[in-house]
């Protein structure tokens, strides 16, 4: 008995500390629904076992000879709580074998640590705020749809630097390239009509800005969205030279023209008290040669589904490749029950041969 016990010693993991698994709080039903079972059909054979022994007894009865007596009651007729005590052996068993079963299920634990790397992208948004883009073909206006689906555009990514560039007829930027999303959000929200005094459409203004902060980011991938509804009326540097610098600093560029060519209906006329009619044009030739020399790609929003289609295939263009690892430790704690049923092996077998058994009844 003594090698057979030291056999089994020999076999189970060590424990945390030696007496570790002495402690009742391995039984908690907490403890217990927090396990993952590795062969969680093992444990339907808990409940069978009590009935294995109930039906040992049943059949123990009908098979034992029986001696009709008739006795007068007595004083020892009566049941006593010694009498009970012939079961404590069988209960002892019952439970030796409950835990194997336990045991055999394989309760675990499971940690998974997940990293996720990204290579990173620097990204700039442009974005015209010049008077025209309060034209409402787009709802409410063409500046909050651009404003709207450009939120939506910076929730969706992951690990990438954003900046913010605003124009009309002079150029600022609004906010540096940052992962501080919330920070670029409020920023958004802050546009607003008339942020910038001096009227017009300065493109390459605004994209000479943009490029100067994206020429000495770190990332090899850069990426720059111009988002305008017109064509290029002020500012100093050409939208094409703009193009050109961008190429040459290994930055795509993509453009995207907002809103309809045509009238459009705007406010009413302080005169006649009748809507008044804007006439609009985007330079869509000069918007698809500036995509076409930053390496990128032109697109055309022509209402809000049409814009919001437009940012998800940004998205998917210039999302960062995601490299996911995870790390599993799984760790058993069949040990700890298997030596609780071994130690109520060893009682059953003590109480075997006390004189809690009947040899007459075995």
């Amino acid at each position: 008995m003594t090698s057979l016990l030291a056999l089994l010693a020999a076999a189970l993991p060590a424990a945390d500390a030696p007496l570790d698994w002495l402690r009742p709080g391995w039984f908690r039903p907490s403890v217990l629904r927090s396990f993952e079972w590795a062969f969680t059909w093992v444990l339907y054979g808990i409940p069978v076992v009590p009935l294995l022994f109930a039906l040992r007894a049943l059949l123990a009865w009908r098979t034992r000879p029986h001696l009709d007596l008739t006795l007068l009651p007595g004083p020892g007729t009566a049941p006593t709580a010694g009498r009970w005590l012939r079961f404590v052996p069988d209960a002892v068993l019952t439970l030796a074998l409950s835990l194997v079963l336990v045991a055999l299920a394989r309760p675990q634990l499971t940690t998974q640590l997940v990293e996720q790397t990204s290579t990173g992208l620097d990204i700039v948004l442009v974005l015209d705020v010049s008077a025209s883009m309060q034209l409402p073909d787009l709802t409410p206006n063409r500046l909050e749809a651009a404003k709207r689906t450009a939120r939506e555009f910076v929730r969706g990514r992951f690990k990438d630097r954003i900046g913010l560039v605003v124009f009309a007829g002079e150029a600022y930027s609004l906010c540096p390239l940052t992962t501080d999303y919330a920070l670029l959000l409020r920023q958004l929200d802050g546009i607003r009509p008339g942020l910038i005094r001096a009227d017009g459409t300065a493109i390459g203004s605004a994209l000479g800005v943009a490029i100067n902060r994206l020429r000495l980011a770190p990332t090899a991938s850069r990426v720059c969205i111009l988002l305008s509804d017109g064509e290029n009326t002020a500012g100093q540097l050409a939208p094409e030279t703009a193009a050109q610098l961008a190429r040459s600093f290994n930055i795509r560029l993509y453009t995207v023209g907002l809103g309809a060519d045509g009238p459009v209906a705007f406010g009413l006329d302080s005169l006649t008290n009748t809507p008044r009619v804007v006439e609009t044009r985007l330079d869509e030739t000069a918007m698809r040669q500036l995509a076409r020399i930053g390496n990128g790609r032109f697109f055309r929003a022509t209402d809000q589904a049409g814009l919001a289609a437009i940012f998800r295939q940004l998205d998917r263009l210039t999302r960062s490749p995601l490299r996911e690892t995870r790390f599993r430790d799984t760790r058993d704690f069949y040990p700890i029950y298997l030596r609780w049923a071994i130690v109520c092996l060893l009682g059953w077998l003590v109480l075997k041969s006390s004189f809690l058994t009947s040899a007459l009844e075995d």
